[in-house]
């Protein structure tokens, strides 16, 4: 009886516990997303200090944009690298695009290294600098306006070629 009481204790315990972690991590998740939320609706008459100060994003999300970066602009001059890195950061603040780096780059067909599986290659350093670089307040410039980016000589939508190119790095356009 008394082996019995003490699993049942444990078992309790467990699920107790369980419960008290998922409910404080859905609510800190909620809590983040409307923030982001919130910051996409006031940004759109003006410039929010918050979303152009300095950009702050966990170890994994880093993770995943050098990666991105990697894929996307290997080859690429330094400042190509960050200037993809922007985009997508400019992406998340924007409301036409999901609210989270991982959102942004797992969107259906908006980045070719997804859907050919070159974006699960580890960053070399240089990319994961560029990502760092673009995080800062010096590595955003003036460019927050940036949402697309493109290779003209080997992009095949005639979409992504009637955006505004604002600049050209390297082989990449980027545009507005």
């Amino acid at each position: 009886m008394k082996k019995l009481y003490s699993f049942i204790s444990s078992i309790i315990l467990i699920i107790g516990s369980y419960t008290v972690f998922t409910t404080s991590h859905l609510k800190a998740a909620t809590e983040k997303k409307n923030e982001s939320l919130k910051l996409k609706e006031t940004s759109l008459g003006q410039k929010e200090i918050e979303s152009t100060a300095n950009r702050f994003i966990d170890e994994e999300e880093r993770v995943l944009l050098a990666r991105l970066v990697h894929a996307e602009a290997k080859g690429e001059p330094y400042d190509g690298k960050v200037e993809v890195a922007n985009v997508v950061l400019n992406r998340v603040e924007n409301e036409q695009f999901p609210d989270t780096i991982q959102g942004v780059i797992y969107q259906k067909n908006a980045f070719e290294p997804v859907q050919n599986g070159s974006i699960n290659k580890p960053a070399d350093q240089e990319s994961v600098k560029a990502v760092e670089e673009a995080l800062t307040e010096e590595g955003q410039g003036n460019d927050d306006e940036l949402l697309y980016f493109y290779n003209p000589d080997t992009a095949t939508s005639n979409w992504i070629s009637s955006r505004t190119v604002v600049k050209k790095i390297g082989n990449h356009s980027f545009a507005i």
